[in-house]
């Protein structure tokens, strides 16, 4: 590894190769390596969702927490929304500092204690994620084929390693391709679904229902926050910032709400809810009322479509283990994390196989948990940072010295408190809505405000106190 002004380098030669492992880690991607374009990004971000885990979160409203047709999708609007602006803004800094995503939170953290985040995404991202999109490919595949499950899981992880393992080039070039693929065919059976649903169907509401699935849909799409510069920072330093945030923005908010709202409307459908209820598989029962062929290809898609999610999980999840800071002397350390985190993650996808929903659900809402602080400590810092120049700022991401331990703190309390007054969900539920049920599930916004506040708070005293003591 090579060094430039205190800046970790990229080293190897990788350029705009497809079939070619890519090297290094989380360092800094050297100028004669930049290539791609904004536009990349929309089909980046719209292909890893087109894909059944993202149905299931508007079926779930219907399903599991008795919403209306309408509630779930004003839940999936505003929660998908708020998710999507914040993927296209942290997707800009990605060219103008050429490093991932979590290395640069390294400047509301610190060097250190940026191991906090970025080893909560390694584990969430790498494994937990893989394990969640696996399943819903794993359950069309078998549906499709016939093919046991166990095998059908293996395939569908073995080809997503490879894709991860050989890297960001290959990456772009796949979701490129399953767009039209993906889109083409998830559009057919929209139309048809859509055309069968009953949007005023009665319902009958779980207690703080539209909260939960407020951030269960914050939850997924906030998902991919922690990903954002890592398919931007091989973008050129004078690329369209404008571009780069619609792109990002729109492919994540568009395709998220057109298959949550096509889950929400599966819910409402009575033969649908008899096929998940006996079989205990939502995405048998999702695609029982297609015609066959549509049935079919929907099945061939949701495969796909996990594939094209979960390259971008074990990629991203390999990343953010290469920035907590431990040093790999391999030269493909970052392939190699991506297939241990495959190898787990196959395990744990095995043992998720039964009862999907409610696991789901509670994986959606944990995300939000713990995303929604680490936001409040990024975008505060960046305001308090917003006349910095990028040299200040880059000197700072490499540097072992530099601590800033109002993220850390601000994060763990933040979080920690919100889960424990608000978090509402089968594993636990939090002091207020045991008491009050329709206070639903407010953790991510109570966590993102108290550690906003908390950041703020710490870093204005401190920075007053360095003034005063000069």
């Amino acid at each position: 590894m090579t060094t430039l002004d205190d800046v970790e380098v990229r080293e190897g030669n990788y350029g705009e190769k497809v079939i070619a492992v890519e090297p290094g880690g989380a360092e800094f991607i050297p100028l004669s390596e930049r290539h791609g374009r904004p536009l990349q990004l929309f089909w980046t971000w719209t292909s890893p969702n087109m894909e059944f885990a993202t149905i299931f979160v508007g079926f779930l409203g219907v399903w599991v927490l008795g919403l209306s047709f309408w509630s779930t999708v004003l839940a999936i609007v505003i929660g998908t929304g708020l998710g999507s602006i914040t993927q296209g803004l942290l997707s800009i800094p990605g060219p103008r500092y050429g490093v991932p995503q979590m290395v640069l939170s390294r400047l509301g953290f610190g060097y250190w204690g940026n191991a906090l985040p970025a080893g909560i995404n390694s584990v969430v991202a790498g494994i937990g994620w893989f394990a969640v999109n696996s399943v819903s490919g794993t359950l069309a595949l078998n549906s499709l084929t016939h093919i046991p499950e166990v095998l059908c899981l293996l395939i569908i992880v073995v080809v997503q390693i490879v894709v991860a393992f050989l890297g960001h080039n290959l990456i772009h070039v796949f979701e490129r391709y399953a767009f039209p693929v993906l889109v083409v065919i998830f559009v057919i059976a929209s139309v048809w679904m859509l055309s069968k649903g009953h949007p005023s169907a009665s319902h009958s509401t779980l207690p703080g229902a539209f909260l939960i699935e407020l951030g269960a849909t914050f939850g997924y799409a906030v998902g991919w926050n922690p990903y954002a510069s890592d398919y931007t920072r091989y973008l050129k330093p004078d690329s369209n910032k404008r571009a780069i945030a619609l792109s990002a923005g729109l492919g994540l908010f568009l395709s998220c709400v057109l298959l949550e709202t096509v889950g929400a409307a599966a819910g409402t459908i009575p033969g649908v809810l008899d096929v998940a209820n006996k079989t205990g598989n939502p995405t048998a029962a999702f695609t029982s009322v297609f015609p066959t062929w549509i049935g079919d290809l929907t099945l061939l898609a949701i495969t796909i479509g996990a594939i094209a999610a979960n390259a971008l999980n074990i990629y991203s999840g390999a990343i953010s283990f290469t920035a907590i800071g431990i040093k790999l002397p391999l030269h493909i350390r970052r392939a190699i994390v991506a297939l241990g985190f495959g190898t787990i993650g196959f395990f744990l996808a095995w043992a998720g196989l039964s009862d999907a929903g409610t696991k789901y659900n509670n994986f959606l809402l944990i995300i939000a948990y713990w995303i929604g602080p680490w936001l409040a400590v990024v975008f505060c810092d960046a305001f308090l940072r917003r006349r910095n120049s990028t040299e200040e700022n880059e000197r700072l991401l490499f540097d072992k010295k530099y601590t800033n331990w109002a993220g850390p703190v601000a994060m763990v309390v933040g979080a920690g408190v919100s889960i424990l007054l608000f978090a509402n969900q089968t594993e636990y539920i939090g002091v207020v809505p045991k008491h009050w049920g329709a206070a639903g599930d407010l953790t991510f916004e109570a966590g993102s405000l108290l550690t906003a506040v908390i950041y703020l708070t710490w870093r204005l005293v401190v920075d007053r106190s360095a003034r005063f003591a000069r």
